[in-house]
């Protein structure tokens, strides 16, 4: 086909699958109580969906629906979960479904509160019941509903002022003053009448509703006031929050300050709520953490008691960690370095936040201390568990970090060059296959060699102790520690012998090279190039034997499949290529939404990864050519591709009503697929596989006694004559058989379809009704078409026919087998089976000969030497 008649879409070889270390944002958390799980659950929103944990391990219960745009706002009550995305509120059930959509806001919802049956929802000028009001002398900021204050709502504005005003009626009630500052949040405390009010200054009022009395106050020093909580467990604490995401603890009863919980989180706190009854203290924030703090130190302090949390900024730097794909390192512009398990969350480790040498300096603040963000790094699983088998390089620092996976912490090593230049930088690390080195390029040119178990520097490749004359953008080792491979932007690429650190060879690249990366097992070198194009080279011929041109923006990162067929690029352009190597072609592309930076298949090959600009998460696409054949062609040169949504962002659309007409052309699957071939029925197996041990079944569920009826006392008790009075006892009555005798039996249903069946020779009808009998029921139906139930030698004719007709059509044979032996033991006339049972044997000769062709065949592959 020619270009112009190729579609713009995409051959999904990779399609959507879900995205990892997202938790929370900005948005206030909202705390549930399941009154059957006797649980505590906490709900966040995490873009356009909402996430639900159970509190007591913080474990992943459901994940919503996606909406239209971002939650702004989030509220729950005991059955349902409110969130507000734009000017639509949906109520949402089991944690997921869409059960109820609410419209009307001309502006974007700020506030939730569930009141009962009913749902407040404020935005920037108006509330429920059409309540409005002048932004410039009330704008609702905050509100709640006072204890025990029947159909009363507090609202709090930016002014300063609160109101409270009765929502059944539409009546304001009371203006209360305020305290010339803008109201924040506004939380009830455990005494009734008593609210805690929030201000934008850093004050927190305690005051009294009902008498209109300031209690007490405090004053933060940290900004406004985020969010208020009460301890409901017995010692009178109030906690509040910062924008700085500290957390400070005030006494009630003594009016001071008790504790403080210093950068809880690294961004402001959206939300802290207490459980009631509990010492747990419930904390989210824009930092993308959900923490559970318990209050069991002295003095009333806090302590972490279990979190989870992914990076506060987005990835730079992705890449899958071991052999089974299970763990993915992410390196964020945070200066955190994270695992992420595609198993379960529980499996995921921080390994923190570095740290400067010069740590025990008194003096220095908390973010002079902390590392600069990784820009790449590198791992390996040799000797992990021996010592640190990660080497990191972070922006602007001439020194590497190393770190250790299983400890989850920094390493002992700064890894940095004997004499080097102070204003040089370290741009790119590899770790050898055996994991014993690093070898680590900076932007000076050098490439040095360090020892990871000792840390010491084990010399530098190059003359004058330079590789090349200007920044090295990537290093990489062979397999076997022969060879060393470097890329300069001097548009060189080096071969140097490992051990003897000498040069062999060079290639001239046609222009300056961004990254490389090397497939060790096919010895493929891929070189991304500023021009926007890669190349690929053979080490081994050290030739570059293919060219990939198409991309139109900076290439960011690559990686290889894990047997070296395809190559994965993203770009800035917004699009993931898959290249392949044996043929030189494009064969699948698709564009996203955001510029992809990071991309890492697992070396299963059953995942690729993507971190992406402006995103905290990792995302997750799965390799449909594992599960099934994938029909891949070559993409022409100015093939546009179409737009891929990102796994956990795609929108529910509505359901759409079915139409009689789509109704009736939709397909349909036959009851029978061919006459030659043999089906079975759909009933389960107890219908039929039970009924030839019957008697064994009854004789297993017979009761050791039967029931016996008390005998009626007469109204008048009889006694007996004579001078002492005695009650006369009634005598014993002996047992009588019943006995039913065929004529007088009523003849049932089936007894009747079946004869008139026998006259037309259609048994579609009997059939069914003995498909809705069951074991116990179809005995005695067949019991009665013999003479001792009441029936007769033409039912017992009519049934054989059934069997027969059964047989014939190849349908339901296993019900036609069952009911055949059943009827077998019940009655039998030879004159009438002959003819069935030529028919069985031509059946059973047909199978046989289809399983002994089936079993021969599966022998033989066994067996073959292929």
């Amino acid at each position: 086909t020619s270009p112009e008649n190729v579609p713009s879409v995409s051959f999904s070889l990779f399609s959507g699958f879900r995205v990892l270390g997202l938790y929370s944002n900005h948005v206030p958390h909202a705390l549930r109580y399941h009154l059957k799980h006797r649980e505590f659950y906490v709900v966040t929103a995490a873009g356009r969906s909402f996430h639900t944990f159970n509190v007591n391990r913080l474990g992943i219960v459901a994940v919503s629906n996606c909406m239209s745009n971002d939650i702004t706002c989030l509220a729950a009550d005991r059955m349902l979960v409110f969130a507000a995305s734009g000017r639509l509120v949906s109520a949402f059930a089991r944690n997921k479904e869409v059960v109820m959509r609410y419209h009307g806001h001309q502006q974007d919802v700020r506030l939730l509160l569930p009141l009962g049956d009913q749902l407040i929802s404020s935005d920037s000028g108006d509330i429920y019941l059409r309540l409005h009001f002048d932004p410039n002398t009330f704008y609702v900021s905050a509100m709640m509903h006072p204890s025990t204050y029947l159909n009363k709502v507090l609202l709090g504005s930016s002014q300063g002022a609160l109101q409270l005003w009765n929502i059944k009626t539409s009546k304001l009630l009371f203006t209360f003053k305020g305290w010339l500052a803008g109201v924040t949040v506004l939380q009830q405390s455990p005494a009734v009448d008593v609210v805690g009010v929030g201000t934008a200054t850093g004050r927190i009022i305690i005051h009294n509703i009902r008498l209109d009395e300031t209690l007490m106050s405090f004053m933060q020093d940290w900004g406004p006031v985020t969010s208020l909580a009460f301890r409901t467990d017995g010692p009178p604490v109030v906690a509040s929050s910062s924008p700085q995401g500290h957390i400070a603890f005030w006494d009630l009863e003594r009016r001071q300050l008790v504790t403080q919980q210093r950068h809880a989180h690294r961004t402001a706190v959206a939300a802290a709520t207490f459980l009631q009854g509990e010492p747990l203290l419930v904390t989210n924030g824009a930092d993308n953490a959900i923490k559970v703090w318990i209050f069991d130190q002295e003095g009333g302090g806090a302590r972490l008691l279990r979190s989870r949390q992914g990076h506060s900024a987005p990835p730079t730097t992705i890449r899958h960690h071991g052999n089974d794909g299970k763990n993915i390192l992410s390196a964020g512009q945070d200066g955190t370095l994270q695992s992420f398990s595609t198993v379960h969350e529980r499996f995921n480790k921080n390994l923190g936040h570095g740290g400067k040498e010069q740590k025990k300096k008194k003096g220095l603040t908390y973010k002079e201390l902390c590392l600069p963000a990784i820009i790449s790094f590198s791992s390996a699983v040799a000797r992990q568990s021996d010592w640190d088998g990660i080497v990191a390089c972070h922006r602007g620092r001439q020194a590497t970090t190393t770190w250790n996976y299983q400890r989850c912490t920094m390493g002992a090593h700064h890894l940095q060059p004997p004499g080097g230049r102070r204003d040089s930088v370290a741009t790119a690390v590899d770790i050898t296959s055996c994991g014993n080195f690093a070898v680590i390029g900076s932007s000076c040119g050098r490439v040095d060699i360090y020892n990871l178990q000792s840390g010491l520097h084990r010399g530098c490749y190059g003359d004058e102790e330079k590789a090349h004359s200007s920044v090295v953008r990537g290093v990489a080792t062979d397999t076997l520690n022969q060879l060393t491979l470097t890329a300069g932007f001097d548009w060189l690429l080096k071969f140097w012998r490992f051990k003897t650190k000498k040069q062999e060879e060079q290639l001239k690249l046609s222009s300056a090279p961004a990254s490389m990366m090397l497939h060790r097992d096919s010895g493929m070198l891929a070189l991304a190039l500023d021009d926007f194009t890669v190349v690929v080279v053979d080490i081994e011929t050290r030739r570059i034997v293919r060219k990939f041109a198409g991309h139109h923006g900076n290439i960011n990162d690559m990686t290889f499949t894990p047997d070296g067929r395809w190559l994965v690029t993203v770009a800035m352009d917004c699009t993931i290529r898959t290249w392949d190597l044996p043929s030189g072609c494009l064969v699948d592309c698709f564009l996203v939404a955001m510029a992809p930076v990071g991309v890492s298949l697992s070396p299963t090959g059953d995942f690729l990864a993507t971190a992406h600009i402006d995103s905290l998460g990792v995302y997750l696409w799965t390799n449909k050519s594992l599960c099934g054949p994938v029909g891949l062609h070559p993409l022409p040169a100015d093939y546009q591709p179409a737009v891929e949504t990102l796994p956990g962002v795609m929108p529910v659309e509505p359901e759409q009503e079915v139409t009689s007409e789509e109704a009736d052309n939709a397909y349909q699957s036959a009851e029978q697929l061919g006459t030659e071939l043999v089906t079975l029925s759909l009933l389960p197996e107890s219908r039929w596989t039970s009924l030839l041990n019957l008697d064994a079944v009854k004789k297993r569920n017979k009761p050791a006694a039967p029931p016996v009826a008390p005998p009626t006392a007469p109204f008048f008790l009889p006694t007996l004559p004579g001078l002492t009075p005695r009650f006369s006892l009634p005598a014993a009555t002996e047992g009588q058989s019943k006995m039913l005798i065929g004529s007088l039996l009523q003849t049932s249903e089936f007894c009747s379809v079946l004869e008139e069946a026998g006259r037309s020779g259609s048994f579609d009808c009997p059939l069914r009704l003995l498909k809705d009998c069951g074991p116990a029921a179809l005995s005695v139906e067949l019991t009665c078409l013999t003479s001792e139930g009441g029936g007769a030698n033409s039912l017992l004719l009519a049934f054989i026919h059934m069997i027969d007709s059964m047989l014939a059509s190849g349908r339901d044979f296993d019900l036609a087998h069952a009911y055949l032996a059943l009827f077998l033991r019940v009655g039998q006339s030879e004159s009438t089976l002959l003819r069935l049972s030529g028919r069985l044997e031509v059946v059973w000769a047909e199978l046989r000969a289809s399983f002994d062709q089936s079993l021969c065949l599966l022998s033989y592959t066994k067996s073959a030497l292929l």
